[in-house]
């Protein structure tokens, strides 16, 4: 079997992997050609669409207003053997609805599990609250999806 198909992920284990992390990077194209690479909050849903919010002016929003091709990345792990990582490639669309907005805020800012995190989710809700008007919501539909996880290979490389 090749190693590709040995590291791979399931849908369930990519699912459960992009839940347990909060900061994706969205790297969407400059208007040089060159990657844009941003760490984002985030959500996703079942289909693996990844949700964010962000304020309107900046370059990402330009880029992916110009170019909605975007990729994801999502990583974790300092040796090989526990390396994972998800990358989604798609098409991002950009929404001014403000309750999604809100929620999607507020949905990701609740992945801080830390007696600290609660402190600052607080803050964190009642100030998604007062700039909503001002962000705008990038939802990432996939198109493709590379993943993998390190720890399969039990040692073996």
């Amino acid at each position: 079997m090749p190693r590709r198909d040995q590291i791979r992920m399931t849908d369930a284990e990519i699912r459960a992997f992009l839940r347990a992390h909060k900061t994706i990077i969205l790297n969407s194209i400059g208007p040089d050609g060159m990657p844009h690479p941003m760490p984002m909050w985030f959500v996703s849903d079942d289909d693996f669409v990844v949700s964010m919010a962000t304020f309107r002016g900046t370059q990402k929003i330009a880029n992916l207003q110009r170019d909605p091709r975007a990729s994801l990345l999502v990583e974790s792990g300092r040796e090989y053997a526990e390396l994972k990582g998800v990358v989604i490639y798609g098409t991002a669309e950009l929404s001014d609805d403000t309750d999604a907005i809100i929620a999607t805020l507020e949905a990701a800012s609740q992945k801080e599990t830390t007696e600290a995190g609660a402190i600052a989710r607080a803050a964190i809700d009642k100030e998604v609250k007062r700039t909503a008007s001002k962000r705008i919501l990038i939802r990432v539909k996939p198109r493709r999806i590379i993943s993998w996880d390190h720890s399969k290979l039990q040692g073996s490389y």
